[in-house]
């Protein structure tokens, strides 16, 4: 970015026009995403009536970042990285669109099409989160980058809040053409992303052609790298076992005696907690024993897991849960500030890609353990085996990786402003 130095530089991301562009066109991609997603649930299920069939529209969303994660990182890494946002976000707007088409008659039984929509629009997000993710360091200096990764996460929790009530609100008044907003949204994305300018240096280096070596160098570069490896692997555990909020339905009806209302406002408390630390963060970013606050707050996300999983009490959950989804705000700030800022710029496609995979599946994964466990041990018992598993990942890591424990500040962060 600019050669001034850093005592000169503007100390909010705002400042730089790039990152308000693709900070706006963040806002109305994930809008779109949540929206999409309530919308299509409620859809497919009112054309079908099959519980089965949103198991399956889930998965055809989430398969393509599994498949293709090899790929994804490469391309982010070696073409420019806004053009292949560009790309990404122009699928999304003809997925939208024929799943708008493919929705249109209430009378419809064939949804292979919505599932054709849903898979193109999940193979785009493959492509675009590593992209977007390793384009961020781009847009502003390094010293200030730790608050970008605050206001990025602050605008996914709060379009995460609005987007699915939104969309379900929407669904309810004007039903299938909730998809062509969602179309309009990610075109209104594409055009703000289209006019981001770059000097030419920041653009991704070319890297050697693609072979094995290349697609597999973010795997290599991640095990070579105790504290990315750490902070990820760290990550991918904690959510593998603390998992909670996926029996959510259940700990209600069975161990709160609360019904949906409750239900929902509880499914919504981490994402209150998450967007007030990342407001908080971005103006008061962590910058001293970075490494220690991890754990820490990976800790207290294990703790809070625990009382989530004992208490009778709705309002005993609630706040647990917003404790949760604040400490796990400071951790994912921690983590993406470390990886983005300790991996090469040309470099940052393929491990965003392998990262992003990490995250994915142990949000899947522990869906999946926590409906495995709740089955043989109740809802109660089986949360809490997960808060006292993330406890125990995270006396192990301290250590298997004391170079994670011991970092001190962000590298090229600044220490006031």
């Amino acid at each position: 970015m600019s050669d001034a130095s850093p005592v000169d530089q503007p100390t909010s991301p705002f400042a730089y026009t790039p990152y308000r562009l693709f900070w706006f066109a963040r806002i109305c991609a994930i809008l779109a995403l949540q929206m999409q997603i309530v919308a299509t649930g409620w859809r497919v299920y009112d054309v079908s009536g099959s519980a089965m069939a949103l198991g399956f529209i889930g998965l055809a969303e989430f398969l393509p970042s599994i498949l293709l994660v090899l790929v994804t990182g490469h391309v982010a890494d070696r073409f420019d990285r806004r053009r292949v946002i560009n790309v990404c976000q122009g699928l999304e707007i003809v997925a939208m669109l024929v799943l708008w088409m493919a929705l249109w008659d209430d009378n419809t039984k064939a949804l292979w099409p919505a599932f054709l929509s849903v898979t193109i629009l999940g193979t785009a997000r493959a492509f675009e989160m590593p992209a977007a993710a390793s384009l961020v360091p781009n847009l502003i200096p390094p010293a200030i980058f730790p608050r970008a990764v605050a206001l990025n996460s602050s605008a996914w929790q709060g379009a995460s809040i609005v987007g699915p009530a939104l969309g379900g609100l929407l669904y309810g008044f004007i039903g299938h053409w909730v998809f062509a907003l969602c179309a309009l949204l990610f075109m209104v994305a594409f055009i703000l992303v289209r006019f981001i300018k770059l000097p030419p240096k920041t653009n991704p280096a070319a890297v050697k052609k693609v072979s094995l070596e290349t697609l597999f160098a973010g795997f290599r570069f991640i095990w070579g790298k105790p504290i990315v490896l750490g902070a990820i692997s760290l990550d991918l555990f904690a959510v593998l076992l603390g998992g909670a909020t996926a029996l959510l339905p259940v700990l209600a009806k069975d161990q709160f005696h609360a019904g949906p209302v409750m239900a929902g406002i509880l499914r919504a408390a981490p994402s209150v907690g998450a967007l007030a630390t990342g407001l908080v963060l971005a103006f008061w970013p962590v910058r001293r024993r970075v490494g220690r606050v991890l754990f820490i707050c990976v800790a207290a996300f294990g703790v809070g897991t625990i009382i989530f999983g004992s208490t009778s009490s709705a309002i005993v959950a609630g706040i647990a849960l917003i404790v949760m989804g604040a400490v796990d705000m400071v951790s994912v700030f921690i983590r993406q500030s470390l990886v983005q800022l300790e991996t090469p710029d040309d470099m940052r496609g393929r491990v965003s890609a392998v990262s992003s995979l990490f995250i994915g599946a142990s949000n899947q994964l522990g869906e999946f353990e926590s409906g495995l466990t709740a089955h043989w041990w109740g809802a109660g018992p089986a949360v809490i085996v997960g808060g006292v598993g993330t406890l125990v990942i995270v006396a192990l890591w301290c250590v298997l990786f004391p170079a994670l424990r011991k970092v001190d500040r962000f590298p090229g962060a600044l220490d006031k402003g």
